[in-house]
């Protein structure tokens, strides 16, 4: 029989294990923003670096630190936080552990919408092309998967996915007819491209609003991992809970996707990965996967732009072959 004194110990040493381990996610922020800074095809030498960022150096090294590597590493960073803060709140949603941004087919509309647009030119800008067809997927997908006032995950899960695999292969078919000079942009956007990406400024906007709303439902996200019915009788509102949810979730996922393309396994594995270490509360949870999908993303990017210099990776590309390990290393640990 175990000791009240060794059950308080113990209590102790796994809130300290949980400060330090959030610690450490917060500090890899900033060092990955800054290795985003100072690393680039434009070597600048490390005392010259510390130089432009307290203001000094070149004008060339203030360009290129501050007008072209600073705006990619924030939309870096808060990319990766769309996606995490999305996938964070699906799985609690759908009561599915393997549910990320794109499965309820956001990233297949806005991939047919942004193809679209690139296969006719100019005329359609690729960020109005993206939001359309990511809406008409969102619409789509919640016209057939609702039931009532409220919606069944089953239903809503198995309507993302027929809308994502009609998206893909509407997708195969722009790739089939469009020119050889446009298909290089296109598989980079496919592929996650943060070369192009616009101010962040918005989709920050975003990010904030829907990591306090989803710290706000965050006693509430709690209880709907019981399900909706005892969820209920705890006092949930959970119809409003769930078109709240989705709603951010769905603009994190559109607002991600718009600034860096599709980028995959941040919203499915960045969760998981917070979980292992202890967070369960979705008050602590969400937060710090958005802190940790940030950072993973920021890396990723800083390696796509800088592994094979002067050509340039796909920023996706890096993260499935950083997410894949940790898929596996997950899914061997389920029981």
């Amino acid at each position: 029989m175990s000791r009240p004194g060794g059950t308080v110990r113990s209590g102790a040493a796994l809130s300290r294990r949980r400060a330090i381990l959030a610690a450490a996610l917060i500090a890899a922020a900033p060092v990955a923003l800054l290795a985003a800074l100072a690393a680039g095809s434009a070597r600048i030498e490390p005392h010259q670096w510390w130089q432009v960022l307290l203001g000094g150096g070149t004008a060339a090294e203030r360009d290129i630190v501050w007008a072209l590597r600073a705006p990619r590493a924030a939309a870096a960073f808060v990319s990766g936080g769309l996606l995490a803060a999305a996938g964070t709140i699906l799985q609690v949603l759908l009561r599915n552990p393997l549910a990320d941004p794109y499965l309820l087919g956001i990233s297949g509309g806005a991939a047919v919408g942004a193809l679209l647009g690139m296969l006719v030119g100019t005329a359609v800008p690729l960020e109005a092309g993206a939001f359309a067809g990511a809406a008409l997927a969102v619409a789509l997908v919640f016209l057939i998967g609702r039931r009532g006032a409220g919606f069944e995950p089953y239903r809503l899960t198995l309507a993302g996915v027929a809308i994502a695999s009609g998206a893909g292969a509407v997708v195969t078919l722009i790739l089939s007819v469009a020119a050889p000079d446009q298909l290089h942009g296109m598989l980079f956007w496919l592929n996650g491209d943060l070369s192009g990406a616009a101010d962040p400024g918005a989709p920050a906007l975003v990010l904030a609003a829907g990591c306090a709303l989803g710290m706000a439902l965050g006693a509430d996200f709690d209880a709907l991992t019981l399900g909706p019915e005892k969820a209920a009788t705890l006092g949930v509102a959970v119809v409003r809970t769930q078109w709240l949810a989705t709603g951010c979730a769905v603009a994190c996922t559109v607002a991600a996707v718009l600034l860096a393309g599709t980028l995959g396994f941040v919203g499915l594995v960045v969760p998981h990965l917070v979980r292992l270490a202890g967070f369960r509360r979705h008050v602590a949870l969400l937060p710090l996967a958005v802190v940790a999908g940030g950072t993973l993303v920021t890396i990723a990017d800083t390696v796509a732009r800088t592994a094979a210099a002067p050509v340039e990776l796909p920023a996706g590309a890096i993260l499935a072959l950083l997410g894949v390990p940790f898929l596996v290393a997950l899914i061997a640990r389920m029981r």
